[in-house]
């Protein structure tokens, strides 16, 4: 993989040209005084001060009997302790708040690449939708994910001369509360060939995929040879759509072939040994059972740090889970 193919996954390159088929979204260039906020490990973890008095946890539950207990009585040593230099970002903070307002009061954030996914526990809406600048920050400042695009976005390529990109942008995507995690799905892309499809979302079972799977497979097929196949400059490479209840696609983001994008339903190497052209017939794979379901963020590890081969520990749970289900079903035959 070269720097240039990561970099034309970046979302504030790829839009332009393919902005009539995805989410609406507005871009922010980040300071990089907001950088380095973001990557300061070294305090306590502190939400920007907010301009615009927009708190990032309105609903969090006070219990002022225990807040008593952190009270500083006069004359304690404490008294004299430097009060906290609260980090701001005033300008930065207007700005978003006009891009929100703009998109509907209700966005998705995300960095050039990444989005916070594995941060929305922190989130009042236990999602990644924010309404206002500091809930932005709050899922940024939490996630790990983000590390991938603010130090390691680059590590996979055999070009490598940058550590980062020569700037950071905020992507401010507009928020659909009705969007329907069955209906998003992976799809990769060698030699400009589609060569399989995934459902994104791999840690739950959804039976309606199991009735519609050809539809759905047509439908993106016909997507990628009327819009990508030809517009997308790399030749091999990975891209997200949903499929809206009208049955349209939507383009929801590239991503790169290996590095860090997850293979979902395949295997990279099963992915590297398919040939798109005449061979092998395009498939379409989703969870097919409850007995199918992969794990993923919902163990609260992400999916590439798990092993799962024989004989480990997870291999031992999915085994014993298996021989559960079965001994039910014998049940409910007896």
């Amino acid at each position: 993989m070269k720097e240039e193919e990561v970099n034309r996954c970046q979302i504030q390159n790829w839009y332009p040209k393919f902005r009539s088929i995805t989410i609406r979204t507005k871009f922010h260039k980040l300071p990089e005084s907001f950088i380095s906020y973001l990557t300061d490990d070294s305090g306590p973890f502190l939400l920007p001060d907010s301009v615009t008095n927009e708190d990032a946890m309105p609903n969090r539950v006070h219990n002022f009997e225990e807040e008593d207990d952190f009270q500083v009585s006069e004359g304690s040593d404490n008294e004299a302790e430097t009060p906290l230099n609260l980090p701001s970002f005033p300008q930065l903070e207007i700005e978003i708040m006009e891009s929100i307002e703009t998109l509907g009061g209700t966005v998705l954030p995300k960095l050039n690449w990444s989005a916070p996914k594995d941060a929305a526990w922190i989130s009042p809406s236990q999602n990644l939708s924010c309404t206002c600048f500091n809930e932005i920050a709050l899922l940024f400042r939490s996630s790990d994910s983000l590390v991938h695009d603010l130090c390691n976005a680059y590590d996979s390529c055999s070009d490598k001369v940058s550590s980062r990109p020569e700037s950071f942008y905020l992507a401010l995507r507009k928020w659909y509360p009705s969007l329907k995690p069955e209906m998003e799905f992976r799809c990769f892309v060698k030699s400009n060939e589609l060569v399989g499809i995934s459902q994104r979302e791999v840690t739950t079972f959804y039976p309606i995929l199991l009735s519609e799977k050809d539809l759905l497979k047509g439908l993106i097929e016909e997507f990628f040879d009327d819009k990508i196949r030809l517009e997308f400059e790399s030749e091999n490479y990975t891209f997200d759509v949903y499929v809206t209840k009208e049955r349209r696609v939507k383009l929801i983001d590239f991503n790169t072939w290996c590095g860090s994008t997850l293979p979902l339903m395949y295997t990279w190497d099963e992915l590297e040994k398919i040939h798109g052209e005449c061979d092998d017939e395009l498939e379409l794979r989703i969870v097919e059972s409850r007995r199918s379901v992969l794990p993923g963020l919902k163990t609260a590890v992400p999916y590439d740090y798990l092993d799962v081969s024989s004989g480990s520990g997870w291999d031992e749970v999915f085994k014993k889970a298996e021989e559960e289900l079965q001994n039910e079903s014998l049940d409910e035959v007896a």
